[in-house]
C-alpha cells in the first residue's frame, strides 16, 4: 500500500481512536486536548518500545519469507521507519526541521545496532511528546505543512497520526516477534 493510502487509512483510524479516547477521557475526568494526545503517544510508546527491546539483536534482520512477504521491512527497518516518521510528524507540528538528519522515512543508514535503533525510537518518542504537548484546543485545527509532500494538514491530524502509525507497525512487529517464538511484552501474563 502506498504512503498516501496508508496515510488516509491511518488518519481515519486515528480519528476514530481520538474520538473514542476523547469520550473515555471525558467520562473519567476533564482532560485537555493536549493531555489526550500526549496520553495516546505514551500508550503506544509503552507497547512499542518494549516490543523493540524484546527482539534479540541477532533477529533484528528478520523479515517473514513464507507467504506474500517479498520486499517487506525487516524488524529493524520497522522500528527505524516508525522512529523516522515520528520525527517527521513531530517536526511538522512544531514547524521546525527535525533535530537529526533522518535520511528519509526509513531513518539514517548509520543507525544499525539494536542499541542504536532502540535509542533512536526512544528519542523519537521524546520528540513526539515535545510536539504533541504544544497542540491545544486553540491551535489543533491550525494547518501546518505536511511532511509527506505538498499540502497542508492540521496539527491534531499529525499528532493523532503519531499514535496510529506506530500502532500500525506495532501490529506487524508483534507478528515478527511471535514468528520467532517471543511473546510480546504487552501480551505477557494474559
Amino acid at each position: 500500500m502506498n504512503m498516501k493510502k496508508r496515510y488516509g487509512v491511518a488518519s481515519l483510524l486515528a480519528m476514530m481512536f481520538a474520538v473514542c479516547s476523547l469520550c473515555a477521557a471525558q467520562a473519567k475526568a476533564p482532560k485537555t486536548v493536549t493531555s489526550i494526545l500526549d496520553s495516546g503517544v505514551k500508550g503506544v510508546e509503552g507497547e512499542f518500545v518494549p516490543a523493540a527491546e524484546a527482539m534479540p539483536e541477532d533477529k533484528y534482520g528478520f523479515a517473514p519469507t513464507n507467504g506474500e512477504f517479498k520486499g517487506v521491512r525487516t524488524f529493524a527497518q520497522q522500528v527505524k521507519h516508525v522512529a523516522a516518521v515520528n520525527y517527521m510528524l513531530a517536526s511538522a507540528i512544531l514547524e521546525e526541521k527535525p533535530p537529526i538528519e533522518l535520511g528519509g522515512e526509513n531513518g539514517p543508514d548509520n543507525i544499525k545496532s539494536k542499541a542504536e535503533i532502540v535509542k533512536f525510537i526512544k528519542d523519537s518518542y521524546a520528540y513526539a511528546h515535545k510536539a504533541v504537548t504544544t497542540v491545544t484546543a486553540e491551535n489543533a485545527a491550525g494547518e501546518v505543512n505536511s511532511p509527506f509532500g505538498s499540502g497542508k494538514t492540521s496539527r491534531m491530524g499529525m499528532a493523532i497520526l503519531i499514535t496510529a502509525h506506530s500502532f500500525d507497525h506495532y501490529g506487524q512487529m508483534v507478528e515478527y516477534l511471535r514468528m520467532n517464538g517471543i511473546v510480546p511484552p504487552a501480551s505477557r501474563g494474559q
